[in-house]
């Protein structure tokens, strides 16, 4: 990964413009994706491509490598629970990444998709991520929609960016919780002191709200439900961390807890529910997926714990 620092002189361009005359060795599209994925700040903060330079300003720009070529077709056991000519639903299994990205190019949900669908995937998300409307992490479990074509991807996109996409989580946290049910309405944006980190309190934030309900409290953890109202990235990670209750073996927002090993790798988080209308044929869908074996074991231990 390289990182580029320099210092306006010339004031009164464009960010993208003033970007293009310096850095010859980057397309004015790459240096867009760039900016548009906070990846080069102007002082510290992340800008729009309009932004007007200012003498003195310092920019920062971060460039990640580059992938070569298009995903290859790999032959993966997929669980699918739902599927017609548009879209089909599945569940990710734990451990799994979903769309390629730096160390992960041939073992992803994406791979295994290309070989189930072949052809009929849609490509608004370009030749990386066919087909994919959401995503969840990789130690996440659970519920994802494909989109097959573009007509689906185009439908499922509004829906996801009205926020009329139902999605319920479960998760295990550190801590009693001190109410039984609740909303954290907490805006998150990029974190100013590790870029690969989401964070609450800090500048050019998006509004997030989580609502979760206590379904089990054990002795010195709870087992929670989580609807979100938005869809963040790490949302619920980053807003149950901000309440100091971080996600059970979520070592990125939290830490690890002194003499207890659940004998787990990744945070204990499952995408349980996924509701969402048809986007051709306007019927309303949902989907409950089964917590997985480490999240059954995980509660069984708990349990013993009393």
């Amino acid at each position: 990964m390289e990182q580029i620092e320099l210092v306006v002189e010339i004031a009164d361009l464009r960010l993208d413009a003033f970007l293009a005359s310096r850095l010859e060795q980057l397309s004015r599209s790459r240096i867009e994706s760039l900016i548009k994925s906070e990846n080069i700040l102007v002082n510290g903060h992340p800008v729009s491509k309009s932004y007007r330079v200012h003498a003195g300003d310092c920019i920062s720009v971060l460039i990640p490598p580059l992938e070569d070529g298009a995903p290859e077709p790999c032959e993966m056991k997929l669980d699918i629970v739902y599927e017609d000519e548009h879209l089909l639903v599945l569940n990710k299994p734990k451990g799994v990444v979903v769309h390629p990205a730096p160390g992960h190019t041939g073992d992803t949900l994406v791979n295994g998709l290309l070989a189930h669908c072949k052809d009929s995937l849609s490509g608004i998300n370009g030749e990386k991520r066919p087909g994919i409307v959401h995503r969840i992490d990789k130690d996440t479990s659970g519920l994802l929609v494909i989109a097959k074509n573009d007509r689906a991807h185009q439908g499922l996109s509004e829906q996801f960016e009205k926020h009329s996409i139902d999605r319920v989580y479960e998760t295990v946290v550190f801590g009693k919780m001190p109410a039984e049910s609740g909303v954290i309405d907490a805006p998150i944006g990029r974190s100013q002191k590790d870029r690969k980190k989401m964070a609450v309190g800090v500048r050019n934030t998006k509004r997030a709200v989580t609502h979760y309900q206590v379904l089990r409290q054990y002795r010195g953890f709870a087992h929670l439900a989580c609807r979100l109202e938005t869809g963040r990235t790490h949302q619920i990670r980053v807003h149950l961390s901000s309440i100091g209750h971080f996600v059970l073996g979520d070592l990125v927002y939290g830490h690890s807890v002194p003499g207890i090993n659940l004998d787990f790798e990744g945070q204990c988080l499952h995408a349980r529910v996924l509701g969402f209308d048809h986007p051709v044929t306007g019927k309303h869908l949902i989907f409950e997926s089964p917590l997985p074996e480490y999240f059954e074991n995980i509660l069984l231990k708990l349990e013993r714990m009393k």
